[in-house]
């Protein structure tokens, strides 16, 4: 690694908190309820990772405020059942905190539901910016959330590290100049998430320590 890293971008679902049967199971319901049995799990898929506007605007441009709020009221009722925490990322994230990293969360989520799972598994005391979707006019890949970040933490894109699960997350780095980590444990699988060529790939969030150096 070129430059000394000092700044850690994480996207948080699929990433820092496993909400992908949460997701999953919420684009089903809603799809159900204006698409009664032609939507499976395997469609819904593709969907994770972009915004909610994106999602169904790709299905039916005229509903895509309906089925944005059906899809958020669902998800809001089920979240703290349906969220678990992803091994190794409660320890991997206080040890880089405790080392002196500046820690960020770049997620294309609304800020109400960011802060809803990072208070679920105990992670919001660990990150000093959090930028969502209502901070942004563009989100990922458009590098702009991470400049929002970086700004914030007053941060180059040369000392930092942006790590995700999905595509967007990886491009958004390579627009910004980051040095980009990818996670094995993307819901579509280590093949997915190594096509979008990161920087490294991380088969548990305790690599980033190795990576590192520490």
């Amino acid at each position: 690694m070129k430059n000394k890293i000092t700044t850690i971008l994480f996207d948080l679902d699929g990433t820092l908190i496993d909400t992908n049967e949460l997701i999953i199971t919420t684009y089903l319901h809603t799809l159900e309820k204006y698409y009664p049995s032609k939507y499976q799990r395997e469609d819904v898929l593709p969907f994770l990772g972009p915004t909610l506007h994106e999602a169904f605007g790709s299905i039916n441009p005229d509903l895509v405020e309906e089925m944005v709020l059906e899809y958020r009221a669902f998800n809001i009722a089920n979240h703290d059942e349906l969220v678990t925490e992803f091994a190794g990322v409660f320890e991997t994230v206080q040890s880089l905190k405790d080392k002196g990293y500046k820690l960020g969360i770049v997620t294309t989520k609304r800020h109400d539901v960011t802060l809803k799972g990072l208070r679920l598994m105990d992670l919001e005391r660990f990150f000093e910016v959090v930028v969502t979707y209502d901070h942004v006019s563009k989100t990922k890949p458009d590098p702009e959330p991470i400049f929002k970040a970086l700004e914030q933490l007053e941060s180059s894109p040369e000392e930092t590290m942006m790590v995700g699960d999905n595509y967007h997350d990886i491009l958004a780095g390579k627009n910004a100049g980051t040095v980009t980590a990818g996670c094995a444990w993307s819901i579509k699988g280590r093949d997915y998430i190594a096509k979008y060529e990161p920087d490294y790939i991380l088969e548990n969030m305790a690599d980033l320590l190795t990576i590192l150096g520490e």
